[in-house]
């Protein structure tokens, strides 16, 4: 009875982790949408790292899923690829900044405010979801990191927006752009570290 109350419960644990993760890889799949094309029109390299970076989380959730009803190994895996996902991103994103750097022109700050705002709005959304859920396991942990950086990169995309048309400079762009980028390197070793672990546990 005890094993079958155990499996139960997992189970249940199961459908609230994948109702969560689907809500919030549509909300990141249709964000990417809206910030890359912003941020292509708008020129403004915030708004495309953080474009970058809801792709890139889109896609950790759909690995997110996959791996619910899997075993520890499994999700220390995905986990792994996750923080591989977002090295990358971060190794992407100060690639542009540096394109950015070479060939500066002035974005258009209420697009990156406006646009940083409503981004801002979704993911708010994505955190009070998964904040019950952050401790659930590794896997349902680096989602929730992910979405907190998120959260971190739309208030600096927003306080880009203002400086830019404050100052009427793109350097308050550039700085953001690459401050997301080190955002997403930073978390990204710390999700790689403790995913190798997991993998090094579970193999011995």
């Amino acid at each position: 009875m005890d094993s079958c109350g155990c499996d139960s419960e997992a189970l249940a644990l199961q459908r609230q982790q994948t109702r969560v993760l689907l809500v919030i890889l549509a909300i990141n799949a249709v964000m990417f949408v809206v910030e890359a094309g912003a941020g292509i029109a708008a020129g403004s390299s915030a708004l495309l790292a953080d474009s970058l970076d809801m792709l890139g989380d889109a896609l950790v959730y759909g690995f997110s899923l996959y791996v619910v009803a899997r075993s520890a190994r499994w999700k220390a895996g995905s986990a792994l690829i996750k923080g591989l996902i977002q090295l990358g991103f971060g190794l992407s994103v100060l690639a542009l900044t540096a394109y950015k750097l070479v060939h500066p022109a002035l974005p258009v700050a209420e697009a990156i405010t406006g646009v940083g705002l409503l981004a801002l709005a979704a993911n708010t959304v994505c955190a009070a979801l998964l904040v019950r859920r952050r401790h659930d396991d590794l896997n349902m942990n680096s989602v929730w990191l992910c979405s907190r950086n998120d959260l971190i990169g739309n208030l600096a995309v927003i306080a880009a927006g203002v400086a830019v048309a404050v100052t009427q400079s793109p350097w308050p762009d550039l700085v953001v752009g690459f401050g997301i980028a080190l955002l997403f390197l930073r978390t990204s070793f710390g999700v790689i570290g403790r995913s190798v672990l997991e993998l090094k546990h579970a193999d011995s």
